[in-house]
């Protein structure tokens, strides 16, 4: 790459945060997932460190000493918290004699939320064939087995393809605003059926005297997060036995970007009993986690779908995007939504293996998505093919 210069940052802190995020905004949508705040947060909590597997190996990439862009990055020592699952790789790989980890991830620790992974400041195919480039050179001369790039922005991994990288495509569900007003408005655009069911549902979910609260920026105090520490325990030990983040990385996200996080509570008794924890995006409001110490019927989906959409509609947010996997969300309102990421693999012949695995895989996956969306709660006079493709 000449008259370019390619930096390892191993700690984000390498780089000012203004420098930063100056990459990060000039990315189209503001995406709070990419910004020195939750980047540094993470980092400085110890939830995304070495001890945990997630050691920072960030690319920052000049040309002429002015910076071009960054690339968030990490040398994993294992695959989780990623949300693209290649644990049939790495074990094929082993039974063949070889060493999977160490790898590349370039992505955002343990948050499935689609965004930009290269941060340019001045977004271009050229500029993100550079930062491109740089991964690959990187990832070759540190000797890893492979780079794995998750959740990526459309145009980012066409370029990727186009590269040479694998390509994977996966599926979310996202719900999608094109203009309601009002949560009834949504409602009048749902089958009879499934209108009544919704109702049913938040109807039954607060019956035990539960209230709602939405709290956002300096609403947040201490009390609150400690007692979604508590939900997110809960849910992470059931689930995957080890929850990916420190208390006190719930702290740091407060002090540094307060207006970017909602918290959406139930509170019974006087007690907070239930909550979700959300990030509000440029035209998006991403929700990430949710924990429980009560079981109430109805209660999850109302604080993290119901709620979610009331929000969206109330502050002019065109998607909600509730989370990896989950097809009950479907006949809430949630519709399939492609995943993208793009994966280099050093040795060739494992690389055409798994080459074909995702050709096939890619079928299968776009053939599931037509067939959710037939399955899809809005009444047939509207065009979900239109609702999904809001941009």
């Amino acid at each position: 790459m000449p008259d370019s210069t390619v930096k390892i940052l191993r700690r984000i802190s390498d780089l000012d945060p203004e420098s930063w995020d100056a990459c990060a905004t000039g990315s189209g949508a503001y995406n709070p997932f990419t910004s020195y705040a939750f980047l540094s947060a993470l980092e400085d909590s110890n939830s995304a460190c070495q001890e945990t597997g997630w050691q920072p190996f960030h690319l920052a990439v000049e040309r002429d000493s002015t910076l071009v862009g960054v690339v968030p990055m990490y040398l994993k020592s294992h695959s989780q918290g990623e949300y693209v699952f290649d644990y049939a790789w790495a074990d094929a790989w082993h039974r063949a004699g070889g060493q999977y980890y160490p790898k590349l991830q370039a992505s955002i620790p343990f948050t499935p939320a689609t965004g930009p992974r290269l941060l340019c400041l001045e977004p271009n195919d050229a500029n993100y064939e550079l930062l491109l480039s740089a991964c690959l050179e990187v990832a070759d001369q540190v000797d890893v087995s492979s780079l794995h790039m998750t959740f990526m922005q459309p145009e980012q991994w066409d370029i990727a393809e186009r590269m040479g990288f694998l390509t994977r495509m996966d599926q979310q569900f996202h719900w999608h605003n094109p203009g309601y007003d009002t949560f009834d408005a949504f409602l009048a655009d749902l089958s009879s059926k499934k209108r009544k069911n919704l109702r049913r549902e938040r109807r039954e979910a607060i019956q035990a005297d539960i209230d709602i609260e939405w709290c956002r920026g300096a609403e947040i105090s201490e009390a609150h997060w400690d007692a979604f520490y508590q939900f997110y325990l809960d849910t992470g030990t059931r689930k995957w036995g080890s929850p990916y983040l420190t208390r006190q990385f719930f702290t740091l996200i407060s002090e540094r970007m307060a207006n970017d996080v909602l918290l959406i509570l139930a509170k019974r008794q006087g007690r907070y009993i239930a909550g979700a924890l959300n990030f509000v995006g440029g035209d998006t409001l991403f929700g990430r986690n949710w924990g429980c110490i009560e079981d109430h019927r109805f209660l999850h989906f109302e604080v993290c779908y119901y709620q979610a959409i009331d929000y969206a509609i109330a502050h002019g947010l065109k998607h909600v995007e509730a989370g990896a996997q989950g097809g009950h969300k479907v006949i809430r309102g949630y519709l399939p939504k492609p995943t993208l990421s793009a994966h280099w693999i050093k040795d060739q012949g494992f690389s055409e293996a798994v080459a074909r695995f995702l050709k096939e895989e890619r079928a299968h996956v776009s053939q599931d998505m037509e067939a959710i969306a037939q399955r899809s709660p809005f009444n047939a006079n509207v065009d979900i093919s239109q609702i999904r493709a809001i941009d």
